[in-house]
């Protein structure tokens, strides 16, 4: 008997260690008719680290599914998650009314965005599960078509769908909107081998009520300025619509089903909002990414200038809010690792963190392949790049060449697609000349050539855009 008792002791100790500190606990692929409630839906899946947006498919609905697309395209475009991938689902025998309120709302630039450039929605969904094993959470924020379509077109819909999410009115409605983009559709899937959960909206015609909005505007976050630019901008201010929570219900039950009151009827459920106070507040924490832990020693990463150097505590504050928390604290922990402020460190900080955000990863997810070989200066950009993304020789992720002119540039490999950024041309030559010549004049050896290369770093980590600053190339 204690030999089974040690042997189980065993298991639990390395599936522990094992364990990924930030492996996402929901993988989903989220279905949209291009509803303005599916925007922000959408966002909030977006800034959970809790969550990976496998796949949107754009779907007819609210909106057609070309619009739908349109919508969909330029919303991940504006977040800097071009490589999330948006197929299109034009099966659906539903025409839509193309809502004049939705059709308005602006998710970002649409310009030179053709549906005619998506791939197919099946052919997309089958692809993710190709490449991801993990269970995923089919999320529905309209008609069933796509879902219904996908369970019997696809084998491994049903083994790697572990539920199908719907936003709709409850099992017994057949009134509802969504119900009757495709009541065949509906019925099949309520009918299936596949738990469905039903989301209701929360009931709260004002969920978005004036503190709430001032909250939202008052985040730091890219997410939460989109929202905060649609409430000051929408069109129609007495719509109640506009107002209530609706679609975004599922993200905040996902995450947070201990606020829901859930109703099962076999393998199916239907869930209604419990707390919708708790629920605004939980709207908030999504909003800000505090949905996982993102340290693994200290609880909350210190943001107060005085807690920094004099050169550097004039310009947290400006740093965080341009670039955002997740730079700023890997830029200090890459520079302590470097044992210096060193500014190609920071161009690998900037780098790893807009490969995460094209792809919409968290860290530890890729692998990189750097081609800043082994000699310095601008080899510590390799530093900068395992802080920011993860990808450490420890974990396996990273690996650098050494065999070819050394370069500020790096591949990113995440679900057999691969990425290629390389810093600009002029900026990597004017960071290396100014380097050289401070280096002519005082030496390495000299404390005047550190606090110069000190010096300027600051500078470049305040004026160099992540956004700007890097070609990219999309190779596979």
């Amino acid at each position: 008997m204690k030999k089974y008792f040690f042997i189980a002791i065993f298991l639990i100790l390395n599936f522990t260690l094992l364990a990924h500190p930030w492996k996402p606990s929901h993988y989903v692929i989220i279905d949209t008719d291009g509803g303005i409630d599916d925007m922000r839906a959408i966002t909030m899946f977006l800034a959970s680290p809790d969550v990976r947006v496998l796949a949107v498919i754009a779907s007819s609905g609210t909106l057609s599914a070309e619009n739908t697309y349109r919508k969909v395209r330029s919303l991940l475009n504006s977040y800097f998650h071009e490589g999330v991938p948006v197929g299109i689902n034009s099966s659906v025998s539903f025409k839509s009314p193309d809502i004049s309120m939705a059709l308005k709302t602006q998710w970002g630039d649409e310009t030179n965005l053709s549906p005619q450039d998506a791939p197919a929605a099946l052919d997309l969904i089958s692809w993710v599960f190709s490449e991801e094993k993990t269970q995923i959470s089919f999320v529905s924020l309209g008609g069933l078509t796509t879902a219904w379509t996908a369970f019997n077109a696809i084998p491994s819909f049903i083994r790697q769908v572990k539920e199908i999410v719907w936003s709709a009115d409850g099992f017994s409605d057949t009134k509802g909107f969504n119900y009757n983009i495709d009541k065949k559709a509906a019925a099949g899937i309520l009918k299936g081998s596949i738990p469905v959960k039903i989301i209701k909206p929360a009931g709260e015609k004002e969920f978005y009520n004036t503190e709430l909005i001032a909250d939202i505007s008052g985040i730091c976050s890219i997410y939460a300025e989109k929202l905060s630019v649609f409430f000051s901008s929408a069109t129609d201010a007495g719509h109640d619509f506009i107002y209530a929570a609706t679609d975004e219900t599922i993200p905040l039950f996902i995450h947070f089903p201990a606020l829901f009151n859930t109703t099962a009827s076999g393998i199916n459920s239907e869930s209604r909002a419990a707390d919708i106070n708790q629920l605004r507040e939980k709207t908030l924490a999504i909003l800000k990414g505090e949905t996982v832990e993102r340290n693994q020693v200290i609880k909350e990463f210190p943001d107060n200038p005085a807690f920094y150097f004099d050169d550097l505590k004039d310009h947290v504050s400006e740093i965080i809010k341009k670039y955002g928390i997740d730079e700023w604290s890997s830029g200090v922990l890459a520079n302590e690792l470097h044992r210096h402020l060193g500014v190609f460190a920071i161009i690998g900080v900037k780098m790893g963190i807009r490969a995460r955000e094209y792809f919409n990863t968290g860290v530890d997810e890729f692998r990189t392949t750097s081609y800043a070989g082994s000699i310095t200066p601008v080899s510590c950009f390799n530093d900068g790049l395992q802080v920011s993304t993860g990808s450490t020789p420890g974990h396996g992720l990273l690996k650098v060449v050494d065999d070819v002119p050394a370069k500020p540039m790096a591949e990113f490999s995440y679900m057999n697609r691969k990425i290629r950024l390389t810093l600009r041309p002029d900026i990597a030559e004017k960071i290396i000349s100014e380097l050289k010549e401070i280096n002519f004049i005082y030496g390495l050896d000299s404390n005047i050539y550190w606090e110069l290369v000190r010096k300027n770093t600051i500078r470049y980590w305040l004026s160099l855009d992540r956004h700007e600053i890097f070609e990219i190339e999309e190779i596979i």
